[in-house]
């Protein structure tokens, strides 16, 4: 049906010699309906009933994304001249008049300056409409002097993107674009600026496999048809039709390559939400001191019973938080290599007015085939966000809850150790205040990989091991059902954690679990973030590495480890001195006639 479209296209322009409008349709080519009367048709070009989103001429896609009045073109006047005096298939120079002629511009794309929301933004639009898009010279001298104009003015840049691939006219220099506008965007990512691209139908070829996928975040629309190969070879290099919604936007969500598909009636709006999260200037600070924290009288009997609050059916996930702590959140997916980890959950957000990066564990309320284990693409996605964190200086916050890294083959094949250890190295040297909060199962290097932090909380309840007791049985006993008796050896408890210096602050939760009232598990845990990111956000970022670093160098050293246990005997002592003295003192008053007095002249020979 998408065919069929284009040949609706090409054939009313060969008929007028003009442009062939939209608003010269009256069915849907997809689904038939009627499309003279509906209003989202003639705003948006959307249809409807199915949903398809026809083609977009990019003066209309601005005026759709920018504030009223606010857009002003640069660059307007430059057109191309057929670099390599092109012969083949008819006139190059009279191709690119009569393009110029029906849309009304002087190339395939569009740059300028608007306001989205309020944000200055450096905006480029590619139109399909004139020679599918393509990508020759003067579209990639376009494109590279919009990013050099926003990192000039250290503006965020958002490109909207269709293209066909590079344009075969102008040979090998429009290949070279590539390179051009490739080396622009990496540029413009070492400023530390903003990069938001959205995939429009149809993206394909050089352009697709240069800068627009270098954002830093990626949106499409949906249904959009999307790939390095145009779809027709795809098929004939397959040489058998694609299996339903293959090369398309929702195809590449699925394989983690992009991070959302957005209905063009929502773009806006959420363009203007990502541009205040990526440019926050806002920081959130006390308005007094917070006092010591209040001490937590264990609500657990054994070691055995946290395991078991831990993993409670009903216990709050990082879902669960996320919706409850934060006011905005735009979720990030994928890992742009493989897939996308439903056991990680990403994204940017805002906590008390803070903007933040979140990386969360998510295992799920017992969902089917939903273990909570995460897999090499979790951990790659992970790094995305720390990434992100990083580059914008914002703070990043992780909820650690995960029986531990998937431990099956195909794990292995896609890279899982090295997947861990990237997590673990990129987290120790992050140049941002970082703030890890075990809410749940805290389960060995799944879960260390996302709590190398300057503040790690623990909630009452949670649980952070080397081993989960099961395992541990087996190993000691050949006997996964004496796992109670092992529990409390593991030193697993929040209380042994925080003894064992490895957390730095116990969370208080509702009596009998954070699953009995979770609103105000929820409080707590924004209260305590809060309060701890405010602790470490104003430390220099060479300040914040350093002790990231000595924090994590004294922990398992030989003399750190005999210092817990004397400190624990020095207290237990002092404790029976104390309470020794206290029965000493009841008891002299009353026997003092018993004792006798010590002679003045000093003592016997007996005693000498």
């Amino acid at each position: 049906m998408m065919k069929g479209f284009f040949e609706w296209i090409a054939g009313r322009r060969s008929e007028t010699g003009e442009r062939a409008s939209l608003d010269e349709m009256e069915n849907c080519f997809y689904c038939g309906v009627d499309l003279t009367s509906a209003e989202i048709f003639q705003r948006y070009r959307i249809c409807p009933r199915c949903g398809f989103h026809y083609l977009l001429p990019a003066y209309e896609r601005i005026e759709l994304l920018a504030d009223s009045g606010s857009f002003i073109e640069i660059n307007r006047s430059l057109a191309s001249l057929d670099p390599i005096s092109f012969t083949g298939g008819g006139s190059y120079k009279k191709r690119v008049l009569d393009a110029q002629r029906r849309t009304g511009l002087s190339e395939a794309v569009v740059t300028g300056v608007c306001q989205i929301e309020g944000t200055l933004t450096v905006i480029v639009v590619l139109d399909f409409g004139f020679l599918g898009g393509g990508m020759g010279c003067v579209v990639g001298e376009k494109v590279t002097l919009a990013f050099e104009h926003a990192l000039k003015k250290r503006l965020p840049l958002v490109a909207v993107v269709s293209s066909s691939g590079a344009r075969v006219q102008e040979g090998v220099l429009a290949l070279m674009q590539m390179a051009k506008t490739a080396a622009a965007a990496r540029q413009f990512d070492a400023a530390g600026l903003p990069f938001i691209s959205v995939l429009t139908n149809p993206t394909s070829g050089e352009v697709y496999s240069s800068f627009a996928n270098l954002a830093d975040i990626i949106l499409a629309e949906p249904n959009a048809v999307i790939g390095f190969a145009p779809l027709k070879l795809v098929m004939e290099t397959e040489g058998t039709e694609l299996p339903q919604g293959a090369h398309t936007a929702e195809s590449h969500l699925k394989h983690g390559m992009i991070d959302s598909v957005v209905e063009r009636t929502r773009l806006r709006d959420l363009l203007a939400i990502l541009l205040d999260l990526l440019s926050s200037q806002y920081r959130v600070t006390l308005r007094r001191k917070y006092g010591p924290y209040p001490p937590i009288v264990p609500q657990r009997e054994s070691a055995w019973q946290s395991v078991q609050l831990a993993r409670h059916a009903e216990r709050p996930t990082s879902l669960d938080y996320i919706g409850r702590i934060t006011t905005s959140f735009f979720e990030l997916h994928g890992d742009r290599y493989y897939g996308d980890d439903e056991s990680v959950v990403c994204g940017l957000g805002d906590i008390g007015g803070q903007a933040v990066v979140i990386a969360a564990q998510e295992r799920g309320h017992g969902e089917h085939g939903k273990s909570g284990q995460v897999y090499p693409e979790g951990f790659r996605k992970a790094q995305r966000a720390m990434n992100l964190a990083g580059k914008f200086m914002i703070p990043l916050i992780t909820l650690i809850d995960t029986p531990g890294a998937y431990p099956g083959l195909e794990a292995e094949e896609r890279g899982v150790g090295n997947a861990i250890a990237q997590c673990l190295a990129l987290m120790s040297d992050l140049p941002t205040p970082i703030v890890s909060a075990i809410i749940g199962e805290g389960g060995s290097e799944g879960a260390l990989a996302f709590g190398v932090a300057d503040r790690i909380l623990m909630m009452e309840n949670a649980i952070f091991s080397v081993i989960p007791p099961e395992r541990a049985a087996v190993l000691l006993y050949r006997d996964a059902s004496r796992a109670e008796e092992v529990a409390p050896a593991l030193r697993l408890t929040a209380e042994d954690c925080m003894e064992l210096g490895v957390v730095d602050v116990l969370v208080p939760e509702p009596r009998g679990g954070a699953h009995v009232a979770p609103d105000e598990a929820a409080r707590q845990l924004k209260k305590f973030l809060l309060n701890e990111l405010i602790q470490v956000q104003g430390v220099s970022a060479a300040k914040l590495i350093r002790a990231r670093y000595e924090k994590f160098r004294a922990m398992g050293r030989y003399s750190s480890r005999i210092s817990v246990a004397i400190s624990k005997e020095r207290s237990e002592l002092q404790e029976r001195v104390s309470q020794g003295l206290e029965e000493f003192r009841d008891y002299l008053p009353s026997r003092a006639e018993e004792i006798p007095l010590l002679e003045e002249e000093g003592p016997s020979q007996g005693d000498r």
